[in-house]
């Protein structure tokens, strides 16, 4: 059964994900890891290439420039 801490991190990665696309900007592989010991959950963001990781750059500069 899902936890708070489950359905915030889907949440997250869900916006995330909707940021990003809006962007123009698609990661190949984005999950959510738990630690059901620990009671956390993680995004995962996988692996992209360079010019992804370049285009992800550019667009958190743009934002952070506002």
């Amino acid at each position: 059964m899902p936890t708070p801490k489950i359905h915030e991190a889907t949440a997250a990665r869900n916006a995330l994900a909707a940021a990003l696309t809006s962007a123009g900007i698609q990661l190949p592989a984005m999950d959510v890891r738990t630690h059901a010991a620990a009671g956390y959950a993680l995004i995962h963001l996988g692996v992209c290439s360079a010019p992804v990781a370049r285009a992800l750059a550019d667009v958190i500069a743009k934002g952070a420039a506002r």
